[in-house]
């Protein structure tokens, strides 16, 4: 059964800081969920921040609620999966990740309405948890714990640059780079990163993230993600 000290290797999953400006997409959403606008940002953010909180004062909290496949599967922990996605490693982990999803998460909210963007960044988080957790498995790798927001949070960047490809996201709020090339840029670091291996971060859960936000975008939104994203 792994031990509290191998938490520090723990698998993290950073998403750099970026300002943007948009234009207001219109959605025509087949069978929509009442619009609805409860700030459900800002909720997930105050889970996000209480969870690090708990964590920080006790660690063995992560030993429960970050992913182990060995506890998920044999500890019978079936909630993991899902809670991962509420810790954060570090300060940094969990800053920045807040902050991206502030930016491009009350976007979303807004124009998706709050039940909609909801159930899209759970079931993105959720789903690449599982995508995860199997990959975890066939590989034969379970000395190891999976924590973070950003499959959800790169599944919510993936519908922005969707809705809006053109639109100017400024890395670190200097290096102008437009949604669509974001996301491409970051598909290919994470491929070639998980390919080469010797990090700790979690790229095959950021692109589930992406992956599982393709889906949603073709069958909720009945857009073509690929071909909104490279198109002139």
């Amino acid at each position: 059964m792994p031990k509290e000290q191998a938490l520090p290797e723990a698998q993290i999953d950073d998403f750099p800081a970026a300002k943007y400006s948009i234009t207001v997409t219109i959605i025509g959403i087949k069978h929509p969920f009442p619009y609805r606008q409860w700030n459900v940002v800002t909720g997930i953010i105050a889970i996000n921040l209480l969870a690090f909180f708990f964590t920080t004062l006790s660690p063995r909290l992560l030993q429960y609620f970050a992913m182990n496949p060995y506890l998920t599967i044999y500890q019978r922990m079936y909630w993991q999966p899902f809670t991962y996605m509420f810790l954060h490693g570090t300060v940094t982990h969990i800053l920045f990740n807040m902050l991206i999803l502030f930016v491009f998460g009350q976007y979303l909210e807004r124009a998706l309405g709050s039940i909609e963007f909801l159930v899209l960044y759970l079931g993105v988080g959720l789903l690449a948890g599982i995508f995860s957790l199997w990959l975890y498995i066939t590989t034969g790798t379970y000395m190891i714990f999976l924590l973070g927001a950003s499959g959800a949070i790169y599944g919510t960047v993936f519908v922005f640059a969707v809705l809006n490809p053109h639109a100017m996201l400024y890395l670190m709020g200097l290096i102008p780079i437009s949604a669509r090339m974001l996301v491409l840029l970051y598909t290919a670091l994470d491929l070639l990163s998980h390919l080469g291996g010797g990090t700790n971060t979690a790229h095959m859960t950021h692109l589930a993230g992406f992956g599982f936000a393709a889906l949603y975008c073709v069958f909720r939104l009945r857009l073509n993600p690929l071909q909104r994203l490279l198109s002139n």
